[in-house]
């Protein structure tokens, strides 16, 4: 187990290095690919189990002792990115899958790798744990009424299967795994060793059967995505930050809405996209996925050197594994 940890740890750093290769290859070669398409909502599921092994009760109590902070940073989070998303569709007069691609990035919930650039940030983790949390939770029933609000107006949107596929996805194997630790909490502490090399293989075959399967249109768009997933990754960042700012929260709690809220759980975009709408749309999602881990390593070492007298730093849980570093 000791070797596989370390494989483990190994993997988890050197994620973002492995996308881009396999994104790439992908690009050159669709055709040893686009197998992987048919298997993009049990891959979500696979890395989704893994958070389930980590969660724990402790993270959904900083909601009874904190509810506002909690609930601004879940607002923010949910209005914030999907109106960046709208207004980037229009404004650019983005194609129609394109436009629905950075419409579902914007409606899905945080990303649990905001957790991990929280702590490097020298956040406030407890409160980002809280917001991805929660926003987790809400998101069969936020963000199909989200993408409803904003998308309908490229494509036809059915509440109800949206509904269906986030629990699919994202909150049955997320219980599985919750449970799993609950009742087995030595195999699934022993379980949760391997995940971040389980997560980084699943994600980077996601990311590559996306791209396989979108190479010729991906050819003529690439770039117009690329561009746009930047703009609205960075103007997450800032927005969420001060949102927070004049929500009266101190400068460790100000970054962690920041990342919460510029951080997106993108694997769901994914899944989303490919179930109900287009490859084309499963795009942003994709490059969203490599993105956000980039800028937002850049930004925790940014914001690392800002530093608050007034307010003690707040430490990580030791236990914490960031098992969907990626998502």
């Amino acid at each position: 187990m000791g070797v596989i940890e370390k494989i483990s740890g190994f993997a988890g750093k050197t994620f973002t290095l492995w996308v881009l290769v396999f994104a790439v290859l992908a690009y050159l070669m669709p055709e040893n690919f686009k197998w992987v398409g048919g298997y993009i909502v049990p891959l979500l599921g696979i890395v989704m189990f893994g958070m389930g092994l980590t969660l724990e009760l402790s993270d959904f109590k900083e909601v009874l002792k904190r509810p506002k902070e909690v609930s601004l940073g879940v607002i923010g989070h949910f209005v914030i990115m999907p109106v960046i998303a709208f207004l980037l569709a229009v404004g650019l007069d983005l194609p129609k899958d394109v436009a629905v691609g950075v419409i579902l990035v914007g409606c899905c919930p945080s990303g649990t790798a905001s957790n991990v650039m929280v702590f490097l940030a020298r956040g406030n983790v407890a409160l980002a744990v809280a917001i991805a949390s929660v926003s987790t939770i809400l998101a069969p029933i936020v963000t199909p009424l989200l993408i409803l609000l904003f998308a309908s107006k490229w494509v036809n949107i059915s509440v109800a299967s949206l509904f269906l596929s986030i629990v699919q996805v994202i909150i049955v194997p997320l219980l599985v795994g919750f449970i799993i630790k609950k009742f087995f909490g030595k195999q699934a502490k022993a379980g949760a060793k391997a995940m971040p090399l389980v997560s980084v293989i699943a994600i980077v075959l996601i990311v590559s059967g996306v791209v396989a399967g979108s190479a010729e249109k991906l050819a003529q768009t690439g770039l117009l995505i690329f561009g746009v997933v930047i703009l609205h990754n960075l103007l997450g960042f800032l927005l969420g930050f001060f949102f927070a700012r004049l929500c009266g929260m101190d400068l460790a709690k100000q970054k962690a809405v920041s990342m919460e809220v510029g951080m997106q759980n993108s694997g769901l975009g994914v899944a989303i996209a490919t179930a109900h709408f287009s490859p084309l749309a499963a795009v942003p999602s994709a490059i969203f996925s490599v993105w956000h881990n980039l800028s937002g390593s850049v930004l925790a070492n940014i914001y690392s050197r800002m530093k608050d007298k007034n307010e003690p730093v707040q430490n990580i849980n030791p236990d914490m594994q960031p098992v969907n570093k990626g998502v």
